[in-house]
């Protein structure tokens, strides 16, 4: 829609959605803009207009909220990352908290759950342990990389620097963008398919400061990988292993199918209670290092496993859940899809001496269809699925099993009020959830759920 006097009003916003939105009303209806915090009077565009809502953007600020705080980064506003560092952290719990409540009572009917005093991050900023960063090309000789701007998934943005990963991680991105161009290394066109550099993927470590640097890139081998990584370990020797993966697909995915070692082991370690992790360039590890540990330690008390407790760890993912909690239960058997993610849980379980924990490889819903001998003995069950919530067949299957207890840890609240909702149905109950933040400055939100069998 053309920007023009027709299509700017004024508006006072009133509320906060869960996409990081901020919510007006206009003629009747809802509307959804980005940008502004409530209480704002605003002038904004509206550029979308639907039966049942209209979407806008804020194009002037006429009255300011006195929850409106200056921003640390100069992307702000710009990036997709954080939508709400222009919002005091305590709002920020606030409506994250509200928008647990609302997911429970709208979606799952949930009225009398109890939701708990949310757990802030100790760290707002420099707090996550992994970010990847994007090369772009629009097809002449100039490049960008960085970020995605807000709302674009095909344009992003040249990177200064960003507030959530460490100060390292900056470095490495302008040493990169300064090598690929000195050294003239083709950037990919997603949209020809043609190019090299595709992503470059950081990961740090909180407890044992390591740093590795994984360069994806298209199909062979990198140009002079002894002079860049020589070049890249004098302007950023905190760098301790460095790797680079190979995607040729179409897919734009930072996923390597094939990876070399060019420095170091190819791997780095993080410690989380106590136990040591080895976190390799595809595995999946939690973002927060420090508020995992947060995370973990408030589910485990809730679900107050005893010493003769058979646990189930479904989506175990490497096993950081189910090693953590090996030393207080009889038995722990850990649930994966993804094959490579099962190897490095048993090798994290090796390393950490744990000898009272397996793992299988397939999905939930047919480990717990095909294994009702072996889930006899079940006492609880933790499941930590993806955004999506669990699969509604290995749902079925879970209620069938009938555990005693069971721990639901859940990144999206939207999908745990509906499971809950299936699980209440089925006779348990759910006093109460803990909110736990695990990304200051966004619209994300963790909780953790303990179910009681009626």
């Amino acid at each position: 829609m053309e920007e023009n006097k027709d299509n700017i009003v004024e508006l006072t916003i009133e509320d906060l959605a869960f996409d990081g939105k901020s919510v007006a009303h206009m003629d009747g209806k809802v509307v959804f803009l980005n940008g502004g915090l409530p209480g704002e009077k605003v002038e904004a565009f509206i550029f979308r207009k639907k039966r049942k809502y209209n979407q806008g953007k804020v194009v002037r600020l006429l009255t300011r909220s006195d929850l409106r705080r200056e921003t640390r980064c100069i992307h702000f506003g710009g990036c997709g990352g954080c939508t709400w560092q222009d919002l005091a952290y305590e709002q920020q719990l606030e409506f994250k908290s509200k928008q647990v409540k609302d997911c429970l009572e709208r979606l799952g009917h949930l009225h009398d759950t109890e939701v708990r005093e949310i757990i802030g991050s100790e760290r707002q900023f420099f707090y996550r342990n992994k970010m990847e960063y994007s090369f772009h090309t629009s097809g002449d000789d100039s490049f960008t990389l960085g970020l995605h701007v807000r709302g674009r998934f095909d344009d992003i943005f040249d990177l200064d620097a960003c507030h959530l990963q460490s100060e390292v991680s900056n470095r490495v991105v302008h040493w990169m963008r300064d090598y690929v161009k000195e050294k003239q290394i083709p950037v990919y066109d997603v949209k020809e398919h043609t190019g090299y550099m595709r992503f470059l993927m950081i990961r740090n470590t909180t407890r044992t400061e390591q740093t590795m640097v994984n360069i994806v890139t298209n199909y062979g081998e990198f140009p002079e990988s002894e002079e860049m990584v020589q070049s890249l370990l004098k302007t950023v020797p905190e760098v301790t292993t460095v790797v680079h993966n190979e995607n040729g697909q179409k897919s734009n995915i930072a996923v390597g199918e094939k990876e070399t070692i060019l420095h170091g082991t190819g791997i780095i370690e993080e410690e989380l209670l106590g136990k040591r992790f080895r976190i390799s360039s595809n595995s999946f590890f939690q973002t927060n290092s420090l508020q995992a540990e947060t995370l973990y330690s408030t589910g485990f008390d809730m679900l107050e496993a005893e010493p003769d407790d058979r646990v189930l760890d479904l989506y175990c993912g490497t096993g950081t859940i189910g090693i953590l909690l090996a030393d207080r239960v009889a038995e722990v058997i850990g649930v994966e899809l993804v094959e490579d993610a099962v190897r490095a849980a048993a090798e994290n379980a090796r390393l950490n001496g744990v000898d009272n924990i397996g793992f299988f490889q397939g999905h939930v819903k047919d480990f717990l269809r095909e294994n009702q001998e072996r889930t006899e003995a079940i006492s609880a069950v933790i499941v930590d699925p993806p955004r999506a919530g669990m699969n509604p067949k290995a749902l079925k299957q879970l209620i069938s099993l009938n555990p005693h207890k069971l721990l639901y840890i859940s990144c999206n609240p939207s999908t745990f009020a509906r499971d809950a909702a299936k699980l209440v149905e089925a006779g348990y109950s759910l006093p109460a959830v803990q909110p736990v933040d695990m990304f200051p400055h966004t619209m994300h939100i963790e909780l953790v759920g303990r179910f009681y069998r009626n």
